[in-house]
């Protein structure tokens, strides 16, 4: 019988779980684990900087391939810096594989040298949490963990003694197999029945779509053309619906658009499709609402359904589109006629001559040279609520930490995305805070020649927290950050770097960046200007004008904000 280390059989396994890459950094509780690494072909190590940007880079492969990110850390500080990235992939919900090296399987218990209790610490974080006692255990426990991965779609931990690796094990006939199954579901029919009655009697229905709606769009748009119902898209969900279709009217809540926030006020039905949206605040009353989502521990989480339909869109939207008939326009009209207006305001902000270099004009420069199949890699921020608004995505990816929310999630996404689509346009879009989170890691795109563009929005503020504080009627507290040349830094790295102080600088900065074949960083300073809600509540209206009225009196002067916006948002 044929004998072989447990770490090849982990490497053959993973292969044949068509895992082509590993991101992480070697140490002393992994070295066995590395070593049969090097002597194979198959899976590429990535060598990162810092193992929160590996577990980053795990999770936004996951989202864009739908294939299981992989990460390797060591035991104690390299297994704690993965908890970031790992909540990350709980909270968006894809699958993640953790292999975590552990003092020697003599040692455990002894509170050796970088000893933690793992699998206490990733109880929480883990949908499959387990460390291995023997060797001959491996094999089995990983197929176990990935097929947990994929199955409750979530980070696995398999916390493995580095001498584990090492021992010989004879060849067995395995009890797991290296495959997962995806289960079809389907509503009852009663309930298709029920969804249809309330369809049938609305006059003015509206959509609410979430990432549930990847691979479904064009369902989702012939369901939407049917009942002529406008459509509101969560920020996961950005792309997949056309920002360009007649029926979009952009993203709803902090960060969305005014239009939006009214058609979901006005409707008379609220269709949920693919998402959990849980900023309850802006979401209507007592509106009647129908629910579509794969995963039925969501229905009715943050909103009373009425009714509950578990299954896939493209499977269960077909139904409706083909039996139901078509409905009168007047509310699509009206909704359509508001968006107009609203993209006409945001189009003036894009055009005005301004002295400063303004966030919304950097976002109609990027537009301007975005390919039609490119990935853009958002972090999240005030950063968050420009792309949002004056972005236009139609046939392009977006990947962000939308529910865990982490600063500095760009960088790893952008990393991930061109190792796995090499031949698209990869740009991250982040401002200066969330880059200089974890900016160590560009030399990461360096050494692997990843011709990622990371456009760094430079206004030297966390911008997004300071309006929080503004808005709550105090006085901004710890949000100016010091300047840093991130152009310099990106040429230090072994990169290129560009400095763009208005919006010539930065056109043609991205013109040159798109024919780099080495990573490029743009510091492009733009003028802090606070990121207005896309409907403003007169409880904002009244706490920010505390807040003036605080400054005003501290420091003898203000700044004033765009009152005339502020009010029109109102």
């Amino acid at each position: 019988m044929l004998e072989q280390t447990a770490g090849k059989q982990v490497i053959d396994l993973l292969h044949t779980w068509q895992v082509d890459r590993i991101f992480g950094m070697p140490g002393d509780s992994i070295n066995e684990l590395m070593e049969e690494l090097r002597k194979q072909e198959d899976i590429r190590f990535i060598q990162i900087r810092h193992e929160e940007t590996g577990a980053l880079a795990a999770s936004a492969h996951a989202k864009l391939t739908h294939q299981i990110g992989v990460c390797l850390s060591i035991a104690g500080p390299g297994a704690v810096h993965l908890q970031n990235g790992l909540y990350d992939a709980k909270k968006d919900k894809v699958p993640v594989l953790a292999i975590v090296g552990q003092i020697s399987s003599t040692m455990v218990g002894t509170d050796h040298f970088q000893e933690l209790k793992l699998e206490a610490m990733f109880e929480d974080v883990g949908v499959y949490n387990r460390r291995v006692q023997t060797a001959e255990q491996l094999p089995d426990m990983l197929n176990q963990a990935i097929r947990t991965a994929y199955a409750q779609k979530g980070p696995a931990v398999l916390i493995v003694p580095d001498d584990l690796f090492s021992q010989k094990v004879k060849s067995k006939e395995a009890m797991t197999s290296p495959i997962y199954s995806s289960p079809v579901i389907r509503p009852e029919e009663k309930d298709l029945k029920e969804a249809t009655a309330y369809i049938h009697e609305s006059k003015k229905p509206a959509i609410l779509v979430g990432k549930g709606a990847e691979g479904a769009a064009d369902e989702v748009l012939a369901f939407a053309e049917k009942i002529k119902a406008p459509i509101i898209v969560s920020l996961p969900a950005k792309g997949m619906i056309p920002d360009d279709h007649p029926h979009n009217m952009g993203q709803l809540g902090q960060l969305g658009t005014k239009p939006s926030y009214e058609a979901i006020q006005e409707a008379d039905l609220l269709l949920l499709l693919g998402t959990a949206f849980p900023y309850r605040e802006f979401l209507p009353e007592n509106t009647p609402a129908v629910q579509i989502d794969i995963d039925s521990s969501v229905i009715g989480k943050y909103y009373p359904s009425r009714v509950g339909l578990i299954g896939d869109l493209r499977s269960i939207l077909p139904w409706f589109t083909n039996g139901l008939e078509e409905k009168e326009d007047d509310f699509l009209q009206s909704c359509i006629k508001k968006r107009k207006s609203w993209n006409d305001e945001l189009q003036q902000d894009i055009d005005k001559e301004t002295k400063l270099l303004q966030p919304q004009q950097a976002m109609a420069e990027i537009q301007r040279m975005l390919e039609d199949d490119a990935i853009v890699s958002l972090d999240v921020g005030s950063i968050t609520v420009w792309t949002a608004r004056y972005l236009h995505l139609n046939k392009q990816k977006m990947i962000i930490s939308s529910w865990l929310a982490t600063m500095g999630c760009s960088l790893p996404g952008a990393i991930a995305a061109k190792l796995a689509f090499p031949d698209r346009q990869v740009i991250g879009i982040v401002g200066d805070g969330g880059f200089s989170m974890g900016m160590q890691d560009f030399v990461t795109a360096v050494k692997y020649k990843l011709p990622i563009i990371m456009v760094v929005f430079n206004n030297e503020k966390i911008s997004m927290i300071e309006f929080e504080q503004q808005a709550m009627g105090n006085q901004p507290e710890a949000t100016d950050i010091s300047d840093i040349d991130y152009a310099a830094f990106a040429r230090a790295c072994g990169g290129i770097g560009y400095t763009a102080d208005s919006r010539e600088e930065l056109r043609h900065a991205l013109k040159q960046a798109s024919t780099s074949e080495v990573p490029v960083v743009i510091d492009a300073h733009v003028e802090h200007i606070p990121p207005l809600p896309g409907k403003v509540s007169y409880h904002q209206g009244i706490q920010y004008g505390q807040y003036m009225i605080k400054s005003m009196f501290s420091k003898g002067s203000t700044t004033i904000p765009p009152i005339k916006k502020g009010l029109k948002r109102l």
